[in-house]
């Protein structure tokens, strides 16, 4: 995920909370959703759609966070 920024967000991951709590929690729904869609954990289509779209609204406000972080690095 963001290939561009691997080195910011190693930074961030160390000193934002808030984009650690993220960061976690997008790869705990990436995890949870792959475990669903092999059957090892339990899940209907309807729900495997709602986390998908949950993971995806973490993904864009990581990138949010990031673009600012990088911008602000870059002023």
């Amino acid at each position: 995920m963001f290939p561009e920024f691997r080195d910011l967000i190693t930074q961030l991951k160390t000193s934002d909370r808030h984009f650690l709590n993220l960061f976690d929690k997008h790869n705990e729904l990436d995890q949870k959703i792959k475990n669903m869609e092999a059957h090892i954990e339990p899940g209907t289509p309807v729900e495997i759609e709602v986390l998908k779209k949950e993971k995806l609204a973490l993904k864009d406000e990581l990138y949010a966070v990031l673009k600012k972080a990088s911008a602000e690095a870059a002023a």
